[in-house]
């Protein structure tokens, strides 16, 4: 009960910040949008006729995950920047269910939220180019969710850092070009990526929404290393907070910005 109370007040939360400061939320659609636009017109332009359909495909999907991973990840890095100089950080630190339960029902609730969102921008980018992709739900569902897994544990590494550091602005601006390079390249170019978080992920989205494969023609091992993925990185990403924490907590980091 306590986990639901504090994941529907951080839902809230999430809402009315978006609904209040609206101007901002639209603005932030629009960018991206326009950024998928330049992506889209240097494909049509310059790529090869042959293959454009397919690379217009490839870049609606990566994109999207793009967006999706830069407001899980980096958000959390951006909250614990803003609670540091509201100075309500220590607040959260002296609430009975800790700072940690606290961020997973933050991270839970931008989920949520932006996947509505990221909705929204697939099906405007799939009606600007004319490229439907393949939308089964039942076999995007599982992936998804195993996906945030491991898109939960890089947040908290962000957060375990931005809670000592408290100014990573220009960090949290780097990190969106290293989510753009694992969001975009493929398994197929570096296997090595298959090791990284969400990037397994991704690539069997892509399997579902552009070459149709359902959930049953997908190998049982791919959901085992995504399942391990989400796991492991999870349990890093919390050992890392906590660890953090800690130290802010013995430095007096908590109370100062």
């Amino acid at each position: 009960m306590q986990w639901f109370n504090l994941l529907k007040a951080n839902m809230r939360k999430e809402y009315i910040e978006l609904k209040r400061y609206l101007p901002n939320t639209l603005a932030m659609i629009f960018t991206f949008y326009i950024i998928f636009l330049g992506m889209f017109f240097g494909i049509s332009i310059v790529g090869d006729p042959t293959t454009v359909d397919s690379n217009i495909q490839y870049a609606i999907v990566n994109y999207i995950f793009w967006f999706l991973a830069m407001m899980i990840v980096s958000d959390v890095g951006w909250q614990i920047t803003n609670e540091a100089m509201r100075g309500t950080l220590e607040q959260l630190s002296m609430s009975p269910m800790g700072i940690w339960r606290i961020l997973m029902a933050r991270l839970m609730s931008t989920t949520v939220i932006n996947f509505f969102m990221i909705v929204v921008l697939l099906y405007l980018s799939m009606l600007t180019t004319g490229q439907w992709l393949n939308i089964d739900v039942i076999s995007l569902v599982p992936i998804l969710l195993l996906t945030f897994v491991s898109m939960f544990g890089l947040g908290f590494i962000i957060a375990g850092i931005s809670i000592i550091l408290k100014q990573v602005q220009a960090f949290l601006q780097i990190l969106q070009f290293i989510l753009a390079g694992l969001a975009f390249v493929p398994i197929s170019v570096a296997p090595f990526l298959t090791y990284f978080p969400f990037v397994k992920g991704v690539d069997m989205v892509r399997d579902v929404m552009i070459n149709g494969v359902t959930l049953s023609q997908m190998a049982g091992m791919d959901f085992v290393i995504l399942a391990a993925n989400g796991i492991v990185y999870f349990l890093v990403g919390l050992v890392f907070f906590l660890y953090c924490e800690r130290v802010a907590m013995s430095k007096g980091l908590l109370a100062h910005y």
